[in-house]
């Protein structure tokens, strides 16, 4: 797959812009605040309808304007497609996909697949749980539209059982209607809990190799899957814990409280290992993405990094441009110095400055 350009109209600070991309090496450089990691954001809301970032669509549009436009022109088994995206501040999004409304956002699973990498993801192990969950959801929503669809599910139903225990608090009459909720939170949870395992099993082995390179055979890396409760044990810690449930106004059992463990030598990276070696943990975790993309679907995904050559040490850094090879990759940096000195060069160069993209020739 190929991102060949994107177009934007009032779309965070750009009133009107168009980029078009080279099919292996890009670079989008300039100082902070200028607009390079909106490019980036606004390719990827665009192939997987949701913003790297969280945001939503009314933050998005620029400011003092009521909607914003994306068109984005890729190539994908030497076809040609377009996806237009419009976002409206009162409104939810539209999408068409080649002049053609789409009724689903899971109509785009399948026909983009981007990998993004920013700094946040370099402490994925630092941060809290919910961090690494995002880390499995963002890349099983694009591959997995059953996932999709459990996993919206199970959050609406997750939001409506919490919301019904606050209410038990003060009507207890509602009570006996828990159980009407619990029974869809453990249908749509356990499949939840089955693709997380299954994905997290696939990429262990992947990351494993990737990190063994990466450390010189120094290191060996597990990525293991923590379930909150297992299959066989949900329903019944549902059911059990009902009291405890209502007295919190919250569920303490399900797939919403899922993390991820990094064990390197032994040793719980999350708790006792060094910053060092957890970015590394975390570099071989994305890049270890590709690959599942590639056996998932026999293209191979487009890369974004944005701004992460800058948080890297100089190994780090050489051991991820190798990776650029064979590979769309699209990246931002604020100078050009440290490429130029490494005798590393892009094909295609653009300078942002203030929400107007140039070429440098």
């Amino acid at each position: 797959m190929l991102i060949k350009k994107i177009q934007l109209k009032n779309y965070r600070n750009y009133s009107d812009a168009e980029v078009v991309f080279n099919e292996n090496s890009n670079v989008l450089y300039g100082e902070n605040a200028q607009g390079k990691t909106n490019i980036l954001e606004s390719i990827y809301l665009c192939g997987t309808t949701r913003s790297h970032q969280g945001s939503k669509d009314k933050e998005i549009i620029k400011l003092n304007e009521n909607e914003a436009h994306i068109k984005m022109f890729i190539e994908k088994n030497g076809l040609e497609h377009r996806i237009d995206m419009h976002l409206r501040k009162n409104n939810s999004k539209g999408i068409a996909i080649n002049g053609v409304p789409i009724k689903r956002s899971t109509e785009l699973v399948g026909l983009v697949n981007i990998i993004i990498f920013s700094p946040r993801d370099l402490n994925i192990i630092n941060n809290g749980p919910s961090e690494r969950r995002r880390f499995i959801d963002m890349e099983l929503c694009q591959l997995d539209r059953i996932y999709i669809d459990n996993l919206t599910r199970y959050n609406k139903v997750l939001k409506q059982r919490n919301h019904l225990l606050k209410q038990v608090k003060y009507e207890e009459s509602l009570k006996e209607m828990i159980s009407v909720w619990d029974e869809q939170l453990v249908k749509y949870g356990i499949e939840v809990i089955k693709a997380r395992d299954n994905f997290i099993k696939g990429v262990n082995p992947i990351a494993k190799d990737i990190h063994d390179r990466l450390t010189g055979g120094k290191e060996v890396l597990d990525v293991l899957y923590e379930p909150n409760v297992s299959i066989e044990e949900f329903e019944n810690k549902i059911k059990s814990n009902t009291d405890r449930d209502i007295y919190y106004s919250m569920t303490h059992y399900g797939p919403h409280r899922d993390d991820m463990k990094f064990i390197v030598n032994d040793m719980d990276m999350r708790t006792y290992g060094s910053q060092g070696q957890k970015k590394s943990s975390a570099l071989s975790l994305k890049l270890s993405e590709i690959e599942i993309v590639k056996n998932k679907t026999n293209d191979v995904p487009v890369l974004l990094l944005d701004d992460v050559l800058s948080e890297l040490d100089r190994s780090r850094q050489t051991y991820l441009i190798d990776c650029f090879e064979g590979v769309q990759t699209i990246i931002t940096c604020t100078g050009l110095e440290e490429f130029i000195k490494r005798n590393v060069s892009f094909d295609k160069v653009y300078k942002v400055v203030d929400g107007s993209v140039s070429e440098d020739i």
